[in-house]
């Protein structure tokens, strides 16, 4: 990859808002190709950055659209796309966070982003899957197969916040629609959101599973996100807790957060595990190479009130031998397309 970026975008204070694929490169000179390996599936060979824009094969915008916003430097993102545009060269950039913020509408620009909602079909706007560690051999349990063998119920994990108040719901219907009317208003960058508590619609899921007698389930409900730890030892004991729960069970309902996407999806798929995918109109990454509901228990919205029904017509559906080479497939599936070597090789090779 030829890859032209301009360097005085970057802000080191705010790394965290730095291209995903960028993070790989823009190092510490001690930084060597091993740890680039072991931390993001990239050799430095794999890019080629120059210095001047005319000499690229692709433009990357370094820092999100959040923010370009936020520090009122727009003008400087949109220079860069005008520039690219002269010389019709592809454009990649992100738009973070839960919410996403508007962006403009330019030939050659892609928008990766885990949040947004795919019926809006948004020109040039793609799913990015969550780009996590690999935990897959920390968590296993010795002397044990990493695969889960076939049980007659399916068993469900979850572990996370779930609240079945229908006040707090309320409350946090009330919360996106004031955000959505400053957003309307032009008072506000974030992007319009569905009237939804994410809380209370998970706490619906865990209900429908819980009463029917043909799922076994293995629930850690919170009230709390991460049960409210704030040390570091609660923090790890939380994370722990959470991977174990995810080890232990073959199915883990993965639904969407207060942005419209779920992490859990790919630390599900990470560890070698299925997820009952509750489909709220999100970009999924790789959709048009990838076919998800091969690897995913996929329930529509629409659907949620059936959701105990399609998991077990799911599971009868898969002989012994399949169940357990599903699991592996998912797991290969994440080690091959979504970390950030692979997604962004596959993205690369499609334009």
């Amino acid at each position: 990859m030829r890859i032209y970026y301009p360097k005085e975008h970057y802000d080191p204070q705010q790394r965290g808002a730095l291209f995903p694929l960028l993070k790989a490169f823009i190092k510490a000179s001690s930084f060597t190709d091993t740890q680039r390996m072991a931390l993001y599936q990239l050799h430095s060979k794999d890019c080629a950055f120059v210095e001047f824009i005319e000499e690229a094969e692709l433009v990357i915008l370094p820092m999100s659209w959040n923010y370009y916003q936020k520090y009122k430097r727009m003008p400087q993102a949109l220079k860069l796309l005008r520039a690219a545009q002269e010389l019709n060269l592809p454009v990649w950039s992100w738009n973070a966070g839960d919410f996403g913020v508007k962006v403009p509408v330019y030939p050659h620009l892609t928008v990766f982003r885990m949040s947004g909602y795919a019926s809006q079909q948004r020109i040039g706007h793609r799913g990015l899957p969550a780009l996590i560690g690999d935990r897959f051999y920390q968590y296993l349990n010795k002397g044990t197969s990493q695969y889960l063998a076939y049980t007659s119920l399916p068993q469900v994990g979850f572990c996370g916040q779930a609240v079945a108040s229908r006040r707090n719901a309320v409350k946090d219907v009330i919360k996106i629609g004031l955000r959505n009317t400053l957003s309307r208003l032009g008072l506000k960058a974030d992007e319009p959101q569905a009237l939804l508590s994410a809380s209370h619609l998970r706490a619906q899921l865990l209900a429908n599973l819980q009463q029917h007698p043909g799922v076994n389930c293995d629930f850690i409900v919170r009230e709390q996100y991460r049960a409210g730890a704030k040390t570091a030892a609660e923090k790890e004991e939380s994370t722990r807790v959470f991977y174990r729960n995810i080890r232990d069970n073959a199915y883990v309902l993965c639904v969407r957060g207060a942005g419209n996407f779920s992490v859990r999806f790919y630390e599900c798929l990470m560890m070698g595990r299925i997820p009952i995918y509750v489909h709220t109109d999100g970009h999924l990454p790789l959709n048009d190479s990838i076919d998800w509901k091969k690897h995913v228990v996929w329930v529509d919205y629409a659907d949620r009130a059936q959701l105990a029904e399609k998991l077990i017509a799911f599971h009868q559906a898969l002989r012994p031998e399949e169940f357990v080479a599903l699991q592996q497939s998912n797991r290969q599936l994440w080690e091959s397309q979504l970390r950030m070597g692979g997604f962004f090789k596959q993205e690369y090779q499609k334009l």
